[in-house]
């Protein structure tokens, strides 16, 4: 796994069940993967404005998020703005973003994302509770997991998006 961060100091964001996809399929598909990162990595974007939220994000997707998927290149952010230039100038396999993140939450910069990036990747959010997932869905949010961070649920989650990405099932 190779992480990248793009932190900016300036002061100035329903978890699915278990994918259907069959693995083997996938697995295929992932050899030949959407090549946003280098030699068949998948990309992942992690945006939180709190370092801590970060780190165990990044902890919990490890390496692969499943055996049958590729390694993933994670690039961190810390603020909206670098969200934003990141998905503008770079291709994305999957964002995860915290809703609980300040000043810019995750669930608006979802939305923003969904309605201002062409071919938007999937977005998962991280909510602070599980009551606020019905918030998620205003947002645009292919897949809802709630804090505190179960390294389970957020792989599984991560691992269904990134697969239907790689079988080529457009997000909303």
């Amino acid at each position: 796994m190779r992480i990248v961060s793009q932190v900016n100091q300036s002061s100035a964001a329903p978890s699915p069940a278990r994918s259907a996809l069959d693995p083997t399929a996938v697995a295929a598909l992932s050899s030949s993967a959407l090549g946003a990162g280098p030699a068949g990595t998948l990309k992942v974007l992690v945006y939180s404005s709190d370092r801590l939220t970060r780190a165990s994000i990044v902890m919990a997707l490890g390496r692969r998020p499943a055996p049958e998927l590729p390694a993933i290149e994670i690039v961190e952010c810390a603020t909206e703005p670098i969200v934003i230039r990141q998905l503008d100038s770079h291709t994305f396999d999957l964002a995860i973003l915290d809703g609980e993140a300040a000043p810019a939450g995750g669930m608006g910069v979802c939305r923003q994302l969904k309605d201002e990036i062409f071919r938007c990747p999937p977005i998962l959010v991280v909510v602070g509770r599980p009551q606020d997932a019905w918030l998620a869905t205003w947002s645009r949010a292919d897949a809802v997991v709630p804090m505190p961070i179960d390294p389970k649920v957020l792989a599984d989650a991560a691992a269904g998006l990134l697969r239907r990405r790689l079988v080529g099932i457009e997000s909303s």
